[in-house]
Formats: C-alpha cells, structure tokens, sequence
C-alpha cells in the first residue's frame, strides 16, 4: 500500500505550536525523539523558603480547592511543608500567650494524603470566615500607631509561631486589602526581624477584580443562577408571572449580567446602571455627632417606572404575559437609609445585603406601578439567588484557571522571589504577577473595584439581548 507520505509528496515539519528543538526532534535515522525536558515535572528551587502557610478568606467560591491542592503540592513536590491556615484570620488574631496555634484546630499539616482527589471537590477544604484584622488601618500613617497594628502583630508572630517562611493569601478584595496591611506592616519591623513574603490569589464570583479577566468560580456560579433562573423563566410563563430575582454582586455586576446572558432574562440594573434619572440625592443627620451628610441614593420610583415599561412591552408588544428581571444585591447599598436603619454591617464596613432582599421590596412596588399605569394587576414574585452558587460543583475552566493560579503562587514565591504581588493570568492562562501597589488606593489603602463599563461589549452585550425599550 502506497504511504500517505508518498501520496502527499515529501515529508513536511510542521510547527504546532511548540519549538520543535524543545519539544520534538528527530535523530540521524529519522526517528521521532521525545525530549523528556518538556513534559518534566520540573526541579526544586532554592528561594531559602521552608515552609508555607495557605489562608483562604471570605466568602466560598467554586474551585477553591483547586487553587488550594494545586499550590500546597507544587510546594511540597518541592520540600516545602504546609501549613493550611483553617477558617481564615480568625484563629490568628486570637493567638497570643494563653491561646497558641493548635494543630487541627487553627491549622493543619497538609500532605499528600489530604490532596487525593480534591482538585474538582466543592466547598472550601480549610474552611473560611470574614474576620479583618486590618480594619484599624486605613492610612499609610496609622502603622506608626501600636494599637491599630497588634491584631496584625497577632497575626505576624501566630504565623511565625508555627514556622512559616512565607504566606499563600486566597480571597477578595477585603482579603487582599489585609495581605497588603500585614506586608506593609512587616516593613516596618525592625530589620533583624524576618519578613514573610506575600502573594495573593484573587477570588470572588463577584469577578469584580482589577488585574484579572475573570476570577476563578465566577463561570461555575454564573451557570448555576443561570440554571435557577431558566427553571423561574419556564415557571414564569406556566402561570404569567414576572419574577424579580436578586443576584449576588456586592460592588459590581458581573454575575448579574453574566447570569442575564446566560439565562436569557428580560431585564438586568447593576451598580454601574445608576445614573441620570437613576440616582438622587439625599441628606441625612448622624445620630451620634448630629452632623449632616448628602449621599447619591437610588430613586426608587424612577426604577421602578423602568422595570414596569419592560414589562408593559413585553404584554403589549411581544404578548408575553412574563419575564425575569435581575438585580445586583449591590443596589442594596444605594437604598434611602430610612430602608438600612436596621441593617448590619461586617468586620470590612458592608450591609449584610441577605437582610434587606431586594426582589421582595422591588416586586411590591412594581405591582403596584404596573397596576396604577394598566388598571390591571400583574402577578410580581420576589426571589434571592446566590448561596447556592458559592460552593456548586466547579466547571472544567474554573478548575483549570485556579489550578493555574494556585501553581502561580507557588511559581511567584519560590520561581520569581515575589512578594506584594497578586497572582493572574492573562490569554491562554498565561500567568503573570501584578503588584499590590497597582491594585490598592494608597492614601485609603481600599482596594480599587473593576467596575462594568458601560461602554464595553460585554456590557453592550446584555443590553442587546434583553427586552428592547
């Protein structure tokens, strides 16, 4: 039988992709040789760090172990111990002389024994919690003042207590707002005392964050609201219904717009929506200082009206007697405060949003708009979205992109020597490190949030889709 290399004339090389003097070659008989250096596994680097501590702070998001597993064992692949920090700051600031770090309760030995298998597993595999022990900080000047740097004193000497050469920080942008604290911090110890490098993985299906495309998580919770929000479409026109379902997206709307998308809902308002006639001002007096303070507030009534010409075209246009309106939880935050007066905050300033339900009060209102611009009432349900997408199963690329990013940091440690630098990736996960100095506010020392902009195709992209008014 004629060979196909006959057929076809002579041989070719043919670049895929990879240099072939790396990664394929041929010997003097033709024959294809592998180089073995291309698939390799890689060699240990001296970067004088011995053993790592892994934090993971904030809220759950999918493929959170991948980034956890992935980095704790490029480290011990490596003869680097790790340590996994359990449910965030909250063990370390309480360390001190009668409350030191106890194995399996505040940290755990991780080992290859605890990583079978955990790189696509739900939840957090060293737990979480909110606490902030930078919150006393929010100058530059304040690290000059003892009291308001002893929790991340605490916090330094309960990681130097158990060894730790370096520190792995998994969160938002609160948690990477307290990774900055504490490295600024240590720069201001005495020079005989060690510095812990740090670098941070940016996590929140918020994918509210500066210096990266898309966190890790934000596709696998976009999918999972998407899903909830399909089977309310569906449930919406069995029995002509509008549902106003509030989706998670504390400072910006990415989910929400990415969940509108995916779910082919009626109409979505996010943060970056509120301008013109979406916002007003209102005045308000402190009951403790009596001073008064103007702050922008959303108006209601103007949103409202919105939402109802939405579905007013939907009846009277298309003849769809229903529809999925989506809103970002972060309009919670541009309520009047008579709606807040009663609403708590956490450790980083924020309204627990879970207490205000937005779709509740949205739907009353809009009923009752609908009604008085109609003379017909229009059956208006409120729903909260969001808990369970924290911790859903994680998609292939969530998976893939935090392994990437949990590898990166130990690459940002150990390979590059960094420390203050978030890890990210760009193109085809194509890593590189980003310094915090880039990503925080250095007066206020907040973290700067990525907003939607409105003029982008993505957010183009929504608007297009939905509900034309």
């Amino acid at each position: 039988m004629q060979s196909i290399w006959a057929a076809c004339g002579e041989p070719r090389e043919y670049n895929i992709g990879f240099q072939q003097d790396r990664s394929l070659r041929r010997g003097e008989s033709g024959d294809k040789e592998w180089n073995m250096e291309s698939v390799s596994t890689g060699s240990a680097a001296e970067s004088g760090i011995k053993r790592v501590a892994i934090l993971f702070s904030g809220g759950p998001a999918p493929a959170a172990n991948a980034v956890i597993s992935t980095a704790a064992v490029s480290f011990l692949r490596n003869g680097i111990s790790v340590a996994g920090i359990r449910y965030g700051y909250s063990g370390l600031e309480q360390f001190g002389p009668d409350h030191p770090m106890v194995p399996d309760r505040d940290y755990i030995e991780i080992t290859s024994k605890h990583l079978k298998r955990t790189r696509n597993t739900q939840g957090i595999m060293l737990g979480t919690a909110r606490n902030n022990p930078g919150k006393f900080v929010s100058h530059p000047d304040h690290f000059d003042d003892p009291d308001r740097v002893a929790p991340l004193k605490t916090v330094y000497d309960a990681l130097r207590s158990i060894n730790v050469d370096a520190l792995v920080s998994i969160g938002g942008d609160d948690t990477l707002k307290t990774a900055n604290k504490l490295k600024l911090f240590q720069e201001q110890l005495p020079t005989d005392q060690p510095r812990l490098p740090i670098v941070h993985v940016p996590k929140t299906i918020d994918n509210d964050y500066s210096g990266i495309d898309f966190t890790f998580g934000y596709f696998t919770a976009v999918e999972t609201l998407a899903s909830e929000i399909r089977n309310l479409l569906a449930d919406a026109e069995s029995d002509r219904t509008y549902f106003i379902v509030e989706t998670m997206g504390r400072s910006a709307g990415w989910l929400a717009y990415g969940a509108a998308i995916a779910s082919e809902a009626s109409f979505v308002l996010s943060v970056e929506d509120l301008t013109d006639d979406f916002l007003e001002e209102e005045t308000s007096t402190d009951p403790h200082t009596g001073l008064e303070s103007r702050r922008r507030v959303m108006n209601l009534q103007a949103v409202v009206e919105r939402i109802v010409k939405v579905i007013r075209v939907r009846e009277e246009k298309e003849q769809k007697q229903y529809g999925v309106v989506i809103l970002a939880e972060g309009l919670a935050e541009f309520l009047p405060a008579e709606s807040l007066k009663d609403v708590p905050r956490d450790d980083h300033g924020h309204i627990a949003v879970a207490h205000v339900n937005l779709g509740k009060m949205f739907c009353s209102l809009i009923a009752e708009e609908h009604e008085k611009q109609t003379g017909r009432s229009r059956k208006v349900k409120g729903v909260q979205l969001g808990y369970e997408s924290r911790c859903a199963r994680p998609q292939a690329f969530d998976v893939m992109l935090g392994s990437q990013l949990g590898v990166g940091a130990y690459r940002a440690l150990v390979e590059e020597g960094k420390t203050g630098h978030m890890v990210s990736v760009t193109g085809q996960l194509d890593l590189h490190y980003v310094p915090f100095k880039d990503l925080i506010d250095p007066d206020t020392l907040v973290t700067v949030v990525r907003f939607i902009d409105p003029d982008s195709d993505f957010h183009k992209l929504a608007r297009f889709l939905e509900t034309y008014v």
